[in-house]
């Protein structure tokens, strides 16, 4: 008898322990960015960056870099982006040295301020007066939200 309720021990713990695993995935995957914008939500909003004069120095190994593309969703083309690494990743472009960028991503603006690290899009709204566009609920801002991270140290 003894031997039978250790099984349906076994039995119970592993079903246990495979739902908590369940739950820890299903919450790595909700905070790790949520789901992207729709396609064209942000057109209008990175095209009006770029015309504003703002540009976005970044790596292509930058996760942070990586990151503020990804809040863009398929506007990321419009970015007014950068590269500063050369392609074997190691050290600088000519452009990025001479403008002295450091970490990634930098936002450079029109009016010489400067923001390091990845920018929550009213942020960059504020800096360029590019509007942000309206969600359907009639507020202006990300449908999957936005957040700042530190930024990456050049290498």
């Amino acid at each position: 008898m003894k031997k039978e309720m250790s099984s349906q021990v076994k039995i119970f713990l592993g079903v246990v322990i495979i739902l908590i695993l369940g739950t820890v995935a299903v919450a790595l995957t909700k905070s790790s960015g949520g789901t992207p914008p729709a396609a064209g939500y942000y057109d209008d909003f990175a095209k009006c960056i770029a015309n504003s004069g703002a540009k976005f120095y970044g790596a292509f190994w930058c996760e942070n870099c990586q990151a503020q593309k990804k809040e863009f969703g398929s506007a990321e083309k419009y970015l007014p982006y950068i590269e500063c690494s050369n392609p074997n990743a190691q050290g600088q472009t000519a452009v990025c040295r001479e403008k002295n960028i450091s970490r990634y991503p930098t936002w450079e603006f029109k009016d010489g301020s400067v923001l390091i690290g990845v920018q929550p899009l009213a942020n960059l709204s504020e800096k360029t007066s590019c509007p942000l566009p309206s969600s359907p609920g009639g507020q202006a801002g990300s449908p999957a939200g936005s957040s700042s991270s530190p930024a990456s140290p050049a290498r």
